[in-house]
């Protein structure tokens, strides 16, 4: 089977045609995001002890507004500086915080959308989607469950599948937050292992509606571009010069072999913070669909690691600026960098 054309950049952007006109382009940003617990302050049916104004973290309202402050601010400069036109978000506790969320002042001119559902997760953290109903024309949604292979009793979040079209051309969405690596990566991974395959089969599933559908997979997966569960559950590869029609292409893969990563922990960065195309968005031909190449890093996937999201001095000096460490709060964002990418097409 033939090699795929890997040659999109920003460069075709600027290119002219016909009697000297410049060429037109549309393009949009797909992001993710974990919230690092987002919780309102009601005392819910799921574990959420910890974040009640008497819990643990002393979640008072106030504490609510700022965390709200807070992830407004960071959304709305993630793409270049501007709020994402699609972004798969995780760590949220229910559809009232991301009503909350996207009410805020800063993000209200947006005009985002939601899709969400309630997770079967302990915690009650969920999976979302936003976006912005000018870019992303959705048609329907539906919610995944993981069921983790000999230790039915946990419950983990859902992968959420989302259906719609760009610019006319069927695109479809997954959102994910694969389990932690609690007690160890290696003991932990059949856990992620069974979520990745979970996706992979939603995946195939959509591919074969036809050649021309086109999957962006997103998500937390609590595992690097190079660990089995994306390498042998997902089956994602890694290398551009492998990608053959079919394939799956993790985009943050070239990131993580420059050594940037979305957490830090004991001071070794990690890139838990995953996207994952179809082959169909990647190559030359504009008339379609493609996603667009970074000339710094010559990479499709961006790290969003501004100065902003970043802690500047203590222990933690240069991780990502969190809500609360150990057990103190910081007035931060998350303990994740965002990730996105751009898709471009010829108008």
């Amino acid at each position: 089977m033939r090699k795929l054309m890997l040659t999109a950049s920003l460069a075709l952007m600027l290119l002219g045609v016909g009697q000297g006109h410049a060429q037109k382009y549309a393009k949009i940003s797909v992001a993710f995001y974990n919230l690092e617990n987002l919780f309102d302050t009601q005392d819910g049916p799921n574990n959420d002890a910890d974040f009640l104004p008497n819990g643990s973290n002393q979640w008072t309202p106030e504490r609510y507004q700022m965390k709200l402050d807070n992830m407004a601010a960071a959304i709305n400069q993630i793409a270049g500086d501007r709020a994402p036109d699609i972004l798969g978000v995780c760590e949220l506790e229910n559809r009232q915080v991301l009503e909350d969320l996207i009410a805020h002042p800063t993000l209200a001119a947006q005009g985002y959308s939601i899709v969400h559902f309630d997770s079967p997760d302990r915690r009650g953290i969920d999976c979302a989607l936003l976006y912005r109903g000018s870019v992303f024309k959705f048609t329907d949604a539906r919610p995944h469950p993981v069921n983790i292979s000999g230790e039915p009793e946990i419950k983990t979040r859902d992968v959420l599948e989302v259906n719609g079209a760009i610019l006319g051309e069927p695109v479809s969405i997954l959102v994910a937050h694969w389990p932690s690596r609690a007690g160890g990566e290696q003991i932990s991974l059949n856990r992620r292992m069974s979520a990745a395959k979970v996706m992979k089969r939603v995946t195939d599933s959509l591919t074969s509606i036809g050649a021309d559908q086109k999957v962006i997979l997103m998500g937390d997966f609590n595992d690097d571009p190079v660990s089995p569960s994306l390498t042998k559950g997902l089956m994602s590869k890694n290398q551009l010069d492998e990608i053959r029609e079919g394939d799956l292409f993790n985009v943050m893969a070239k990131l993580h072999r420059q050594g940037l990563g979305t957490l830090a922990y004991r001071d070794v960065w990690n890139l838990f913070d995953n996207i994952v195309v179809t082959s169909n968005l990647i190559g030359s031909d504009l008339s379609t669909l493609k996603l667009l190449e970074d000339k710094t890093t010559k990479a499709y996937g961006r790290i969003c690691n501004s100065s902003m999201l970043t802690q500047k001095t203590g222990q933690f000096k240069g991780y990502p600026f969190r809500t609360f460490s150990y057990g103190q709060f910081q007035n931060g964002y998350s303990d994740h960098y965002p990730v996105y990418v751009y898709l471009v097409r010829q108008l």
